[in-house]
């Protein structure tokens, strides 16, 4: 009987090896895997950009805000020169307190000046950003449009020579994110 239990053992043990080196020989088969050629869209993202009529109403703002700080940056200017002139023509003439009066409201004003100027380019940033964000948004929501109506796997951005050669299995879609747009 235990020649039996014995036998009956090492059969099933060279069942499990066969079904082991069958499973193995089946993984090793190399598998055929077919890759498609994936259609994508390309863009001058600044060239749409700048042909959206958004795109320029917000740079006028953003032109208008800057003449309005620049104005009063020059206004800052003359009052500073025009103090400074005083300083310099009243020099011999003043007593000491006056002069050391005058020093200190020159430097105060100089200093204001620089710091108008420091927060006036602070706030166009911010207002450039403010003012671009929904046009960038429209943008990017009219590629993202036309890709999913062309079925691109993606669309590349070809600002500054970012993709010198872009094979035949892409299309040139700026006339059709143009379109949905509505500029073209």
């Amino acid at each position: 009987m235990k020649k039996i239990f014995t036998l009956i053992a090492l059969f099933a043990c060279v069942g499990m090896i066969a079904a082991q080196e069958t499973v193995l020989s089946s993984s090793n088969t190399p598998q055929q895997v077919l890759i498609q050629p994936q259609h994508f869209g390309y863009l001058s993202y600044n060239d749409v950009l700048h042909a959206m009529p958004q795109y320029q109403q917000a740079m006028k703002s953003l032109e208008e805000l800057k003449k309005t700080y620049d104005q009063e940056m020059e206004r800052a200017e003359q009052d500073f020169s025009k103090k400074f002139t005083e300083y310099l023509d009243g020099q011999k003439t003043f007593p000491e307190n006056i002069m050391l009066k005058r020093q200190k409201e020159l430097q105060q004003l100089m200093e204001q000046s620089l710091h108008f100027q420091k927060e006036a380019q602070e706030l166009l940033t911010k207002a450039e950003e403010e003012l671009m964000e929904p046009v960038h948004t429209l943008l990017k929501d009219a590629i993202n449009a036309v890709g999913k109506k062309r079925n691109y796997a993606y669309v590349l951005n070809t600002d500054v020579n970012a993709y010198p050669y872009i094979s035949s299995d892409g299309e040139n879609c700026t006339d059709a994110v143009l379109i949905e747009l509505g500029i073209k």
